[in-house]
């Protein structure tokens, strides 16, 4: 009973000390740093890139890989405007090319995917391209993913207590690898999704797409697949108000959209080279 007691003093303790504040105020639950999940996501990218580099699984269509990466360097020279540290991470952008697949990631650090299955299947315009990669690049800047793997690991603690309290090393040992699992598969919350849908649209406003434009995405994004949801949607959570929140949220958008000038475009360094050690 003590030995529980104990453990269930430094989970509460750990819990109530790790906490950051999103980008839109919100309170975060943060045991891992941005630094340590900006590490793991680099190594975790090296592991998902440089295999499929060398099975040639990598796109290579020129004029493919100069869209993705002129709309995707738009956005994150206005998310380098919004958070100006982010400066120094390894931004990058890769196309894989796996035409069932419809999805898009943005690691911590600013290390992107999409996937050529997206670009088929949804057949979006740039616009819409942008929505897509803005709400991806604002997952990064608000800190998602070590949101997710602290997430993890207080579930991995809440069970270590549970094998503590019976003496069974095993089942702490388990916990392990369960709270690995999660920080990989753990789905974004609705919570993480909205912030990630304010901050996305408005990037994508300010690099110049249309804020309307999130609302089409997702309405071609709901007709894909019929009954099965593409794996996008499976890890973006989509309440039957997301299109009203976002059909809501673009008037505010028009000004940075329709603002003068022309918009920079960030150098985003090459996919692969950016996993080299």
């Amino acid at each position: 009973m003590r030995k529980t007691l104990t453990c269930l003093m430094v989970l509460l303790l750990t819990l109530v000390s790790a906490c950051a504040t999103s980008p839109t105020g919100r309170r975060q639950l943060m045991l891992v740093s941005e630094q340590q999940a900006i590490s793991a996501s680099r190594e975790a990218y090296l592991q998902t890139m440089a295999p499929l580099k060398k099975e040639g699984k990598l796109n290579s269509d020129p004029r493919m890989n100069a869209r993705v990466e002129r709309i995707t360097g738009r956005l994150v020279a206005q998310a380098v405007s919004m958070r100006p540290d982010s400066g120094k991470w390894e931004w990058s952008v890769g196309i894989i090319d796996d035409p069932e697949t419809v999805n898009a990631w943005c690691m911590a650090g600013g290390r992107m995917a999409i996937y050529t299955g997206l670009l088929s299947k949804i057949d979006p315009s740039d616009d819409e391209l942008a929505q897509v990669m803005g709400h991806e690049i604002a997952h990064a800047l608000a800190n998602h993913t070590a949101e997710k793997m602290s997430v993890a690991m207080a579930t991995q603690m809440g069970i270590m207590v549970a094998g503590a309290a019976s003496d069974r090393p095993g089942v702490a040992m388990s916990a392990a690898a369960v709270a690995a699992t999660l920080a990989i598969k753990l789905p974004n919350s609705r919570t993480a999704e909205t912030e990630a849908d304010r901050i996305g649209i408005e990037l994508a406003a300010r690099a110049g797409y249309d804020p309307y434009a999130s609302v089409s995405l997702w309405e071609k994004m709901a007709k894909v697949g019929g009954s099965r949801s593409p794996e996008f949607m499976s890890t973006h959570p989509d309440p039957d108000n997301r299109m009203k929140r976002l059909n809501a949220l673009a008037p505010e958008m028009m000004g940075y959209y329709q603002a003068p000038g022309k918009r920079p475009v960030y150098p985003l360094r090459d996919p692969v080279s950016s996993t080299s050690p």
